[in-house]
């Protein structure tokens, strides 16, 4: 799909032109519609029709992390990217996406890695590959900026299901705790940094403001919902099978690897990235909570059908 042209620059005169990968996910999403109303925001989605069904801002483009050639077209006359992926067994995506951006003259590139990198105890298969991508980006002589996120406070939707159909929390290791971020602190974070020279060059390690457990969520989301909640101790090999629902296998035993890595106490550190580039304080569980207590509601019941009515004869 050829992507259009760029809008010219006079209809937002101190805007970017600013490429967003992963359009249709947790990040991209929030950061097109956080940069859309001032700056020219081309968002890359491998189903444009479901990313304009779901609201998705910017002009959709689509694109396949795969497709270098169509990667070259999207960016084209870009200033900035957004780079997210997801590509551990393959390892391509990040490769395309980046000899895409040297073709098309992106100047600034803001990389979405995870904090594990900063571990040398984590060496695990996505660990691993996410320090492959950072090495590759760096070795672009381009524009950088690194944000090394811990885990989304909304990977918790996943509990939801359980949670509405028997109040039930099932984790692995629920007593270990990882320093978990609101999604939508790491959204303005790499608005910003897409957009402010300053953080050119730099890392960011983004978290919550406290170290939380399963178990930790679990009471919260109670006191939230108010409503009592059970938590259940997951066994890896139950853990494993869920994952590998998601995943190949071999992204799956890296998941229980990264489990068993939090486990030991390495997820629990406090970092300052969200303050150091937001200028806000990093949101709580607790509002995070708040904000998506609908998410974990009981589903009202549909409405009852009724035949067709009888025509008086």
């Amino acid at each position: 799909m050829t992507a259009p042209a760029w809008p010219a620059r006079a209809e937002k005169p101190r805007g970017l032109r600013v490429v967003v990968t992963g359009a249709s996910g947790t990040i991209g999403s929030r950061v097109a519609r956080l940069l859309d109303p001032a700056h020219h925001v081309r968002s890359l989605t491998r189903d444009p029709a479901r990313a304009a069904r779901a609201g998705v801002a910017g002009r959709l483009v689509g694109a396949d992390l795969a497709d270098r050639h169509g990667l070259e077209q999207a960016m084209a006359g870009a200033d900035a990217l957004l780079l997210v992926t997801f590509d551990p067994v393959g390892r391509t995506h990040d490769t395309n996406a980046l000899a895409a951006a040297r073709a098309g003259g992106v100047r600034h590139i803001v990389k979405l890695s995870a904090s594990a990198v900063d571990d040398p105890g984590s060496q695990d298969l996505i660990t691993t590959w996410q320090r492959q991508c950072e090495q590759q980006l760096e070795a672009t002589g381009l524009s950088y900026t690194l944000l090394r996120s811990r885990a989304f406070m909304s990977n918790c939707l996943g509990w939801a299901p359980s949670i509405r159909e028997d109040g039930v929390v099932r984790a692995l290791y629920g007593t270990s705790r990882n320093a978990c971020v609101d999604q939508r602190d790491v959204a303005r974070a790499a608005a910003r940094a897409l957009i402010h020279p300053e953080h050119s060059g730099r890392a960011h390690t983004l978290t919550g403001p406290q170290a939380l457990s399963a178990l930790d969520q679990t009471r919260q989301l109670a006191q939230t919902l108010r409503q009592p909640l059970r938590y259940e101790e997951l066994t890896e090999e139950q853990a494993l099978q869920r994952w590998r629902k998601r995943f190949p296998e071999p992204v799956a035993q890296a998941m229980l690897i990264r489990a068993r890595r939090q486990s030991d106490g390495a997820k629990t550190e406090v970092a300052n990235g969200v303050r150091r580039t937001t200028g806000r304080e990093p949101g709580t569980f607790a509002a995070w909570a708040a904000r998506h207590a609908a998410d974990f509601a009981p589903q009202p019941a549909p409405a009852p059908t009724h035949g067709p009515r009888p025509v008086a004869v």
